[in-house]
């Protein structure tokens, strides 16, 4: 048997690699691999994303996903630019249509100015109109450092900043089993066995999975929510300049259904949020019943699901009525028809479940069987990437010091 790796990194997605990127910076001549199940790295949530820079405006004042997206947004910027990455500034606004509303879009303003978002401006109908001309608001929040840029590209960047530092990008990798003796552990993947002095997992969908593997505790579980888009005409974008958000529940995840312009030109509306029934459920009909098994017995779904059950049913709606899905959209642009909407890409968000049926609100690093498991990194991870894989490291570095 060849000698251990020093570190095994579960997980080849945008977290994994970053993470690998960094201690490979960090620890020159460290013999380390990424371990991906697929054919290709960042198949999952790193390749099925909005492609958005968050500014840092939703999250708690304090939170690691307020920083990321602060100080991480900075660094990846900072990073695209080295590497010649596009990107780009182009400012979101967040629109109120009802009075309502107003106080959670005043909140919005609150966290974001706390958090050092710069740029932040309260705006009315007129500013509105000059923005996103065929976009109706009472009210609206002007958030002018939001960006747009391609994950994938910048996750093949940090691929290439890994193996050009010596780590091996290991795809078609599937862990199976994990098994811990004196000062190893070892790996059962569908390749065979591989030995690590310190293993990493970032394994995204199925983190709670490998947490299990190693004997951790199962909880906080991972509950697979699909998000399914439309896509706009393109004789029809002229309807939306950038990016169009509503206000958001501040006590759901999910920011509701919104315009993003990529970098391409293409325009995606949503997406919504539904129950996935497989978690790589990205189609209606992709369904594993293990896997929908799982997350209906699950008490902590259960009791989210009761907590939240008007809020589904609604999602559901629109997941199956084209015209329901429209019609949330035309609260915000009036003169758009469902003629102008095309079946669109889909994602499913790896959202960490406790048994309370509370949905973990930050990102989650712990260390527990010998692994140190990354158990909750959904959206804003891309954006908070090299700082989310700083911080891994941290944790690294003290757990073997």
């Amino acid at each position: 048997m060849s000698d251990p790796y020093d570190v095994v990194i579960i997980g080849g997605g945008i977290i994994g690699l970053a993470t690998a990127r960094e201690l490979l910076q960090r620890r020159p001549g460290t013999r380390l691999a990424v371990l991906e199940k697929e054919h290709a790295l960042g198949q999952h949530q790193t390749g099925h994303n909005s492609g958005v820079i968050h500014s840092g405006i939703y999250y708690a004042p304090g939170s690691q996903k307020a920083r990321g997206c602060v100080e991480g947004g900075i660094a990846l910027t900072r990073y695209c630019d080295e590497r010649g990455i596009p990107y780009e500034r182009c400012g979101k606004v967040i629109v109120a249509t009802q009075e309502s509303e107003l106080p959670r879009l005043q909140e919005l303003h609150r966290r974001g100015t706390a958090n050092g978002v710069q740029g932040l401006e309260m705006i009315g109908p007129e500013r509105l109109r000059e923005l996103e001309p065929h976009v109706v608001g009472i009210k609206a929040l002007w958030s002018p450092n939001t960006g747009i840029i391609d994950y994938s590209k910048v996750a093949a960047a940090y691929a290439d900043d890994v193996r050009a530092a010596g780590g091996e990008l290991c795809t078609r990798h599937e862990v199976g089993g994990i098994a811990r003796a004196y000062n190893t552990t070892t790996l059962v993947t569908n390749q065979g066995d591989i030995v690590a002095r310190a293993v990493i997992a970032c394994a995204g969908l199925y983190a709670d999975r490998i947490a299990a593997m190693a004997g951790a505790p199962r909880s906080p579980r991972i509950v697979p929510f699909r998000g399914d888009y439309y896509v706009l005409k393109h004789a029809r974008s002229h309807l939306v300049r950038n990016l169009i958000y509503p206000v958001p529940d501040p006590e759901f995840p999910f920011l509701g259904v919104h315009f993003t312009r990529h970098l391409d030109g293409e325009i995606s509306l949503g997406p919504n949020a539904v129950l996935a029934f497989a978690r790589e459920g990205y189609r209606r009909t992709d369904v594993n019943p293990g896997e929908l098994s799982e997350a209906l017995r699950f008490g902590g779904f259960q009791r989210l699901a009761a907590r939240y059950w008007k809020t589904g049913l609604a999602e559901m709606w629109r997941d199956v009525s084209k015209s329901a899905f429209v019609k949330a959209l035309q609260a915000y642009i009036p003169e758009l028809t469902e003629d102008d909407v095309l079946p669109g890409p889909s994602g499913v968000r790896a959202q960490a479940l406790d048994a309370r049926g509370k949905m973990v609100d930050d990102f989650l690093v712990h260390r527990a069987g010998g692994v140190l498991h990354v158990r909750n990194a959904p959206s804003p991870a891309a954006t908070s990437s090299l700082m989310i894989g700083s911080q891994i490291a941290d944790a690294f570095e003290q757990s073997i010091a």
